[in-house]
């Protein structure tokens, strides 16, 4: 088989595709001993024989997928590409294939061409060929599996993924900090977080870091036994069946790490703490917002300069423009090789204030794109209250708009984007075909 070039796939590429050949080669080993349960995860399967639909449905049983969300439907690839144009992506999709090879790779072309960034994609093949192995390897697929395959086999594939050692880190990690005490930024950082597991159908840690004050409980109405503060004492035998045990499910996707809120401890932590905490968080979901308090201290610097993403909210005066320009050019120096922070101007025009027009601050940041978000104390004094989100409130749906903006551009998966594409995309698809 000639070497073909590489197309630029939506999927997760792993470029070590000799270790695929030699597992490939030899065999699966269906011992099920040692494997690890499967991070907070969600996966979709297409699958074309009853034989593979079943064993996917046995899959779902396990305990070793306990956390993660799993569906299977019948259909292959043409259908998965289809069923994508509308709906946002899984972390993992199972593919079942029966078609030739040429067919083949361009039903995965297309399908690329909807997926998102980090999309992980099992095919289930019937051809036991190694060359097709690596090519199909080289294009983006993570793991390619010759049928019949057992529940036990499927098992240790998708554990292999994701509890690699050497692999990357699972989840992203989104910090919010505020510019001063008060300007909202742990609303908005629940509120994003909110968005991502609801909208997005991700799953979401929200860590709430303020131990002393912290709001995360009261604004999703929940009293936990168990709190930031009994990880902290139980430093030395944190792991991952720990932090399972004190977490918090707010939602089928949606799971917090509240604070204690209490006054019993100061706030001079350990940074190696909560560096572990993190790589623990990082590799439980797709995605963990950490809600930073407005505090400076070693730890809290490390967390937010440690994080894949920042987002500073302010209010439009001129002690939070000062601190928001002092926070950036340390971010701007420690992080000079990421994508600047995210800026939230919030509660601008509160009647008989003098503020700083948004446009104003951002300019004098050397902003072009920011987040204005308008002072509405009747919408965010009532979720507050109700322990809900602005996106469950009737009549706030410019407020929810921008919040969504916000989360699509965090995690790249915004959503008028999808649907602009969905309703192109068979006029582009019969472009293509006449090329």
């Amino acid at each position: 088989m000639s070497e073909q070039p590489i197309p630029n796939t939506g999927f997760e590429i792993d470029s070590d595709y000799e270790a695929f050949e030699d597992e490939f080669s030899t065999g699966l080993n269906e011992d099920l001993t040692e494997v690890r349960p499967l991070p907070r995860i969600s996966i979709q399967a297409f699958c074309e024989s009853p034989q593979i639909l079943s064993v996917i449905e046995e899959v779902k049983q396990d305990r070793r997928l306990a956390r993660a969300h799993v569906k299977a439907v019948s259909g292959g690839i043409s259908a998965a590409t289809e069923f994508f144009y509308e709906a946002p992506t899984p972390n993992l999709i199972i593919l079942e294939a029966t078609q030739n090879y040429d067919q083949l790779i361009g039903e995965l072309d297309q399908l690329a061409n909807v997926c998102d960034a980090g999309t992980k994609v099992v095919l289930i093949g019937h051809v036991n060929d190694v060359h097709l192995y690596r090519d199909l390897v080289r294009r983006g697929v993570s793991e390619y599996v010759v049928a019949p395959v057992s529940p036990n086999d499927l098992i240790m594939v998708l554990s292999e993924l994701y509890n690699d050692p050497d692999a990357a880190p699972l989840g992203r990690t989104i910090a919010f900090i505020g510019a001063k005490g008060g300007v909202g930024s742990s609303t908005v950082a629940h509120n994003i977080g909110w968005s991502i597991s609801h909208h997005q159908s991700q799953d979401v840690i929200v860590a709430d870091l303020d131990v002393p004050f912290g709001t995360a409980g009261l604004d999703f109405n929940q009293d936990p036994p168990q709190t930031i503060a009994d990880a902290i004492k139980a430093a030395d035998r944190l792991d991952d069946q720990y932090l399972e045990r004190i977490l918090t499910k707010c939602s089928e996707r949606l799971s917090l790490l509240t604070a204690p809120a209490v006054l019993d401890n100061t706030t001079d932590f350990d940074g190696e703490f909560f560096s572990h905490m993190m790589e623990l968080l990082q590799n439980s979901a797709p995605y963990t917002i950490l809600d930073l308090p407005h505090l400076w201290t070693g730890w809290n610097k490390q967390l937010l300069l440690a994080s894949d993403d920042i987002v500073i909210t302010a209010m439009p005066d001129l002690a939070n423009l000062r601190n928001v320009k002092n926070m950036l050019d340390l971010i701007n120096q420690e992080r000079n090789a990421d994508r600047p922070p995210q800026l939230v101007i919030n509660q601008t025009g509160i009647q008989k204030r003098p503020e700083i027009k948004a446009k104003d601050f951002a300019a004098a940041l050397e902003y072009e794109d920011f987040y204005e978000i308008s002072f509405d104390a009747a919408a965010f004094g009532m979720a507050a209250n109700n322990g809900q989100m602005i996106g469950e409130l009737g009549g706030t749906a410019k407020i929810a708009e921008i919040l969504d903006g916000l989360a699509g551009s965090l995690t790249g998966r915004l959503e008028i984007q999808k649907q602009s594409k969905s309703l192109l995309a068979p006029l582009l698809q019969r472009f293509g075909k006449n090329k």
